[in-house]
């Protein structure tokens, strides 16, 4: 898992890039149906599954996208940022035993709000699974009244 990591509005820049690699295991989608209730049996039954376009289980867009959560709460930027809104874009399924490769990039910084929009992309191998766009608010060293580091 990664470690944590808390950058403050004044540490970022335009283009600055975290990542999370992740296997989905059979146990996180079991795992993730329990926590939200989302029994839906394609996430759940191999059986149901077999049935669908997809032919086999998937787990749940939403699973992925907590993924992007992941890497904000602990990486880009961290401990104390506060998640405004995020859209999402569901383009392909993931499905147990994919792994998952997460990147957050910084794509504006808005520095009258202490904003950061973060362009957020989930990856399966070269096929993109899911996209959208993340606002943070963002802590600051200023606001905080804490120094600021030397320039």
């Amino acid at each position: 898992m990664l470690t944590l990591q808390t950058l403050y509005f004044e540490d970022l820049a335009l283009g600055q890039t975290e990542r999370l690699v992740k296997a989905v295991a059979s146990s996180d989608v079991v795992g993730f149906a329990e926590v939200t209730g989302d029994r839906n049996p394609i996430h759940l039954s191999e059986h149901f599954a077999a049935k669908t376009p997809f032919g086999t289980r998937i787990a749940h867009g939403l699973y992925t996208a907590s993924l992007i959560s992941a890497v904000l709460g602990t990486r880009l930027p961290g401990p104390g940022a506060i998640y405004i809104s995020q859209t999402l874009n569901f383009r392909a399924p993931v499905r147990i035993g994919d792994t998952v490769d997460v990147s957050v990039t910084v794509a504006e910084l808005m520095p009258e709000k202490f904003r950061a929009r973060l362009e957020c992309r989930c990856a399966v191998g070269d096929e993109v699974v899911l996209d959208g766009v993340a606002w943070v608010k963002v802590p600051s060293r200023e606001r905080d009244g804490r120094p600021l580091p030397p320039l």
